[in-house]
């Protein structure tokens, strides 16, 4: 990525799910002339809204919002074309002297920025050398810790390294821009059990059974996005197989689950400053402040 320049931040704002990321970047946003780039491999899907936990339309329409509604489930949408997308939008939002935020727990969509990943077409043969030499569980683990989603038959080596392949060769940088500013969201484990919790009953509360039905009549429910998250509970609890209580605890027992991985990626990045949410804003209003001055 070109340089540019450090009176033109970039703000990353970055944790696990559920853990007020959109409110303090709106927040933010609002007070110090921002936009958004929801850096979510969910929130990109069109028709997706309840089940993906997306900005509402009022929270749009306090804080421009990017990288929502971007493709229609099934359509494919890469971490490099989210690196693609979020660099044009960030060039452009600083372009009309906007700050832009990049808010989202999607690990690979944001380290695909922090270290202007390279994402070149078809594959490398050293690499593919090196991946054939190992077995399926070290196959397996890798994808588990680069947040990289096993294909269905997650036994067979040749459809592992292909998804490993898919996600691009990155480049080896240690450092991020002088203009980047990256901010974790530290939560305590009951405080965010607890959100989690709420947020939850009140996905159910707000419909998410007619919306994954509505999403199920039109793309099908073997579609890859629809067998993850939280329709595949739905549809379990369509098929009484489960209750409509238990498809609600699979759910949060599903996100705390996707809450320990997003922290277990972004713990292990050094050039991550982790706050709480009261420390994030005041951190990031200090040095926003003094870019304003």
């Amino acid at each position: 990525m070109a340089s540019q320049s450090i009176d033109r931040p970039v703000i990353f704002i970055v944790g696990p799910t559920a853990s007020g990321k959109t409110n303090l970047a709106i927040s933010l946003a609002k007070k110090y002339n921002g936009e958004i780039i929801c850096a979510d491999s969910r929130t990109i899907y069109r028709k997706m809204d309840i089940g993906t936990a997306k900005p509402t339309i009022e929270e749009q329409h306090q804080v421009k919002h990017w990288g929502i509604d971007i493709c229609d489930v099934g359509d494919r949408f890469t971490a490099a074309d989210f690196q693609k997308y979020a660099k044009e939008k960030i060039a452009s939002i600083q372009k009309r002297g906007m700050v832009p935020f990049v808010v989202g727990g999607s690990g690979l969509y944001i380290d695909s920025l922090l270290y202007d990943y390279s994402f070149a077409g078809g594959y490398d043969q050293k690499k593919r050398q090196i991946l054939e030499t190992q077995t399926v569980e070290e196959l397996q683990k890798y994808c588990l810790n680069n947040n990289i989603k096993l294909p269905n038959n997650s036994k067979n080596r040749r459809y592992i390294i292909r998804a490993i392949e898919k996600n691009g060769n990155r480049t080896d940088k240690k450092a991020v821009q002088d203009n980047y500013i990256v901010v974790g969201i530290s939560t305590n484990r009951d405080v965010l059990i607890d959100r989690i919790t709420k947020r939850a009953e009140q996905i159910f509360s707000n419909g998410i059974v007619d919306e994954a039905k509505m999403l199920g009549d039109i793309y099908g429910w073997s579609s890859e996005v629809m067998t993850a998250n939280i329709y595949h509970i739905v549809q379990d609890y369509l098929r009484d197989e489960i209750t409509y209580d238990e498809a609600i605890a699979n759910f949060i027992l599903d996100d705390l689950h996707l809450a320990k991985k997003q922290i277990t990626w972004f713990k292990r990045n050094k050039h991550i400053r982790w706050y709480s949410l009261d420390g994030a804003e005041t951190y990031i209003s200090r040095l926003l402040s003094l870019h304003n001055q």
